[in-house]
């Protein structure tokens, strides 16, 4: 048997000593690490660092940067790692004309906001003055003079402000081939249901429906517009029936339930 290795005393001092003094300048450089790490997050909050450096918004058409930023409450001087996601988009909400928003950070300090906007389906004329309307419903401060509308039908003659929102509603479903082939809206006044519409289209046909399923009964317009040709012009009841008589002649008996 192998005799035992003796180390003396004398030996080991030295290495204990050796091993002490490297456990105690580990110890110092985490401990001078954590105070130096404690040291830049003070410092980044306390300095321009921590400042939203870039905003980018998306997703807007009718409305500008700033009016987005400024509704989410963020200014330059706002601290990125304070942000919260949810008051952004609860406060972009309240604008009305915004109908979601998702919010992004990025490295570094840059927010990204994206929103969708309710769309535009109609201007609503009122003593000369045109008010955009939304799909939601909601009824936009009127256009500055001058101002003309674009890209969506003209709501005249409309007497009823209850009736808007579900008309909204309807004009929001329809493709953008057929809505923007309709130039006006009107409520029909001779018609003892306050329900009943009057559309003047830009390929000169008139179209008398109601507002009930309006988008659904107006998918069978291009197809009824096509069987008529080009040079028969006249009215098309898109209603409980659907039947067409041109301009200047008889209009074809109307049952019960149309008149």
């Amino acid at each position: 048997m192998d005799k035992e290795k003796v180390v003396t005393i004398e030996d080991r001092i030295p290495k204990l000593k050796t091993q002490r003094k490297q456990k105690t300048n580990r110890r110092m450089i985490i401990y001078l690490s954590l105070f130096f790490l404690l040291i830049l997050v003070f410092v980044y909050f306390q300095s321009s660092f921590s400042d939203i450096k870039k905003i980018t918004v998306s997703g807007n058409e009718n409305i500008s940067d700033q009016a987005i930023i400024k509704a989410a409450k963020i200014s330059p001087h706002t601290s990125f790692l304070n942000l919260s996601d949810e008051d952004i988009q609860k406060g972009i909400l309240k604008m009305g004309e915004i109908s979601s928003v998702d919010v992004h950070k990025k490295f570094y300090n840059h927010l990204i906001i994206e929103v969708k906007e309710f769309h535009r389906v109609g201007y609503l004329k009122e003593n000369g003055k045109y008010y955009p309307v939304l799909e939601s419903g909601k009824l936009l401060a009127g256009m500055k003079k001058g101002s003309l509308p674009v890209n969506a039908p003209i709501i005249t003659d409309w007497k009823d402000r209850k009736l808007l929102k579900p008309m909204a509603k309807e004009l929001g479903k329809l493709t953008k081939g057929i809505a923007h082939r309709i130039s006006e809206i009107q409520l029909d006044t001779e018609s003892k249901d306050g329900n009943r519409i009057i559309l003047y289209m830009t390929d000169g046909y008139e179209v008398r429906s109601s507002i009930t399923h309006f988008a659904r009964k107006m998918e069978a317009y291009p197809s009824i517009v096509q069987q008529l040709g080009p040079h028969q012009k006249g009215v098309i009841n898109m209603d409980v029936s659907t039947y067409f008589h041109e301009f200047g002649k008889e209009e074809a008996p109307k049952s019960e339930t149309d008149r």
